[in-house]
């Protein structure tokens, strides 16, 4: 799909290819682990694997069945990838034989609890980026200053919809009563359907903040069919990407869901980090925003979804980011911590100002 950068610089070159070489992945855990208990905690790290392919050679190596091992995400197949998973105590015996040629037992500690999908802080992450000019180095560099202080769209990425991409479609035939036999694949679709609202939704949300950051109050009342006191409202935040009234917001980087009354109290708490506003994954039991933000929302929404629905930050912060260009190779060396459920290729992207799929296309 086409999708509006949050940042408005020329595309910066460079050529990224997602391999165990160029893309590292480490899981931080939402807790610490106990040190005692009932579960095994493996810190597992995997090349060239799904994580369901790893998953499915601990089951078969040690007998334990799948749905018994824990885990708190999937990680990228194409990467190098570390993250934890749970067993119970009583196949320690069976792991000392584990062995896989792609998989490496790093860790082992103790745990009273399961882990459970979800139970995790994030991500951090190790990207090389090759064939890099020194100008186009020095262009990263302050696109990631910026990325730091002002955070970025949370867009789902391409690995969202399936090989061609259109895995979004099949979800919204679904939808509208096509049948599929397989109850995981029909889900899977319609999540991606979901994922797609989600990202349109998010897309129409950077373009209203980019026209409201670019043209003067007088002329936003001639382009905009908002009440011209919300229009001062929203000129007057200072972050680029807006708030709007009745809009659900989050606590960052977790908490509860709450609605947005004092738009001009909480932009200011969205510009210090406290708060993210939060986007519709349409489905059951889940809440829409109000108001202004509703009529926007709504475009974006289909009620016919009978999947659960959710509401997923719209605007994430990158941390601990770092970049080092090594000129004599021209790669550039970038590491970042995202939260869970965000996407280090969209930060590429915002980067580089084009999609990245076709270059990761085997």
């Amino acid at each position: 799909m086409d999708r509006l950068y949050f940042l408005d610089h020329a595309p910066i070159n460079f050529y990224f290819r997602q391999t165990p070489q160029t893309f590292v992945v480490e899981e931080v855990p939402l807790y610490p682990f106990s040190g005692e208990g009932e579960h095994l905690i493996l810190k597992v790290r995997k090349k060239n694997l799904t994580t369901w392919q790893m998953l499915q050679a601990f089951s078969e190596q040690l007998g334990v069945k799948l749905k018994d091992i824990g885990y708190a995400g999937l990680k990228d197949k194409n990467a190098l990838t570390y993250q934890y998973i749970s067993i119970n105590k009583k196949y320690a015996d069976a792991l000392r034989r584990f062995s896989h040629p792609q998989i490496k037992i790093v860790d082992i500690t103790r745990h009273s609890n399961k882990i459970r999908l979800g139970h995790l802080k994030g991500n951090r992450f190790f990207i090389r980026l090759k064939k890099v000019l020194s100008v186009d180095a020095k262009k990263i560099d302050e696109v990631l200053k910026i990325l730091s202080q002002q955070g970025m769209p949370n867009y789902f990425g391409y690995q969202r919809f399936g090989l061609d991409g259109k895995n979004y479609e099949l979800g919204k035939a679904i939808v509208e009563g096509k049948r599929i036999r397989e109850r995981k694949k029909a889900k899977l679709f319609v999540n991606a359907y979901q994922s797609h609202l989600f990202n349109l939704w998010l897309s129409k949300r950077v373009e209203l903040s980019k026209i409201l950051s670019s043209f003067q109050k007088k002329e936003l009342i001639d382009i905009l069919d908002f009440p011209r006191e919300i229009i001062e409202e929203l000129k007057n935040q200072s972050h680029t990407f807006k708030l709007f009234p009745g809009d659900i917001a989050k606590h960052y980087p977790y908490g509860k869901i709450f609605f947005v009354d004092d738009v001009k109290a909480e932009s200011k708490r969205f510009a210090a980090k406290d708060i993210s506003p939060t986007g519709l994954l349409p489905g059951l039991k889940t809440p829409r925003a109000e108001g202004l933000a509703r009529e926007i929302e709504k475009d974006f929404d289909d009620e016919r979804i009978k999947e659960f629905g959710d509401r997923r930050y719209a605007w994430v912060w990158p941390e601990d980011v770092q970049g080092c260009y090594k000129e004599k190779d021209a790669w550039y060396e970038l590491r970042f911590f995202l939260p869970k459920g965000s996407y280090a290729t969209i930060l590429l992207e915002e980067i580089a100002h084009r999609p990245l799929k076709d270059e990761n296309e085997s």
